[in-house]
């Protein structure tokens, strides 16, 4: 049986969301966890803004709240408000609602220069590392129990 393999070098977005739709199916089909989380309102999201006295962004956190876990997928801080304690208060935030949305768990992903230490700090364990991505660092799966 012969197969026509064709290679591009641009981004295709139609056969980005053809592949996805496809895994998605299968996931699906093998997992009632994955069926679950495509109902409506099965995935919570939680968005932390935090904005200067002239109603500037200048930091926040964005989750989402599944599978009993607290997903923080993005979070950062203007460089001049590091370091004071808004990071940690914010994270802890984070937690709190989680928890009240069902999580026991928090997960999320982190580059070994951005914000490993601060995590650790804060009680997350590195559960996954893969070295030298990008080259001269870490990339970082982190967990927490909320319990």
């Amino acid at each position: 049986m012969e197969h026509k393999i064709d290679i591009y070098l641009e981004k295709d977005n139609k056969f980005t969301d053809f592949l996805h739709g496809k895994i998605r199916d299968y996931n699906n089909k093998h997992s009632p966890h994955h069926r679950r989380i495509r109902e409506k309102e099965a995935i919570r999201p939680i968005n932390i803004i935090v904005s200067d006295n002239d109603n500037n962004w200048i930091g926040g956190l964005s989750a989402e709240v599944y599978w009993g876990w607290l997903e923080i997928d993005y979070f950062w801080i203007c460089e001049q408000k590091r370091g004071k304690g808004l990071g940690r208060r914010i994270l802890a935030e984070a937690e709190m609602v989680g928890t009240e949305k069902g999580a026991t768990k928090a997960l999320l992903t982190t580059f070994e220069f951005q914000a490993r230490s601060f995590y650790e700090r804060n009680g997350y364990q590195v559960v996954g590392e893969v070295e030298g991505y990008p080259p001269g660092s870490s990339y970082c799966m982190m967990v927490k129990s909320l319990l």
